[in-house]
């Protein structure tokens, strides 16, 4: 009797790999081409031009960013935005740039991982990843160790560092599939 025990096990477990194939298989078919590539359109070109800000208030919104709910990312100052309903900010904060900014334009999450090791060798978490330039990977991620050190300007890599619980945030906020509209 154990040996159709085995047999009936093994045929569930078959079962089970083929229909999670076959799910990964349709969610995959079923990605966009274009998800980690800007977008044309309003809220891109709107954000292909330098967004108006406000001098006095340089932690507020900046004009021009975008509609809906989105992450708003400005390369020249440095800042993210995470952006709800009725463009209320939730959350902004200052990051440390990567050595390879991105284009301003639209973007969505293409992936993330919960902890790796960045490209500089250093042990991360909380990475949300949405294009690649040059086969650089685009990113926002925090220091295990909590520290957002300037990358060395000669090393190539695509990491917007954040702090700990800023990169927590953007954890919680952007999922697979979230708008990122990159400004200048």
């Amino acid at each position: 009797m154990p040996s159709s025990s085995a047999g009936f096990v093994a045929v569930l477990t078959a079962a089970a790999v083929a229909t999670i194939g076959f799910l990964a298989y349709q969610a995959s078919a079923t990605v966009p081409a274009d998800l980690g590539r800007p977008q044309a359109g309003g809220s891109a070109s709107a954000a292909t031009s330098k967004a108006a800000r406000d001098g006095q208030h340089p932690e507020a919104l900046p004009a021009g960013s975008g509609t809906g709910e989105r992450v708003v990312y400005s390369v020249d100052a440095d800042r993210v935005w995470l952006v709800i309903r009725g463009n209320k900010v939730q959350h902004t904060f200052k990051v440390n740039p990567s050595t390879v900014d991105p284009p301003p334009g639209t973007y969505f999450v293409t992936s993330r991982s919960k902890a790796v090791t960045g490209s500089d060798g250093t042990p991360i978490e909380h990475v949300v990843r949405f294009t690649s330039v040059d086969g650089v990977a685009i990113g926002f991620s925090a220091a295990v160790d909590g520290s957002t050190p300037v990358p060395d300007p000669t090393v190539k890599t695509g990491g917007i560092r954040e702090s700990r619980a800023d990169g927590n945030a953007m954890w919680q906020f952007a999922t697979v599939g979230q708008k990122i509209v990159v400004i200048r």
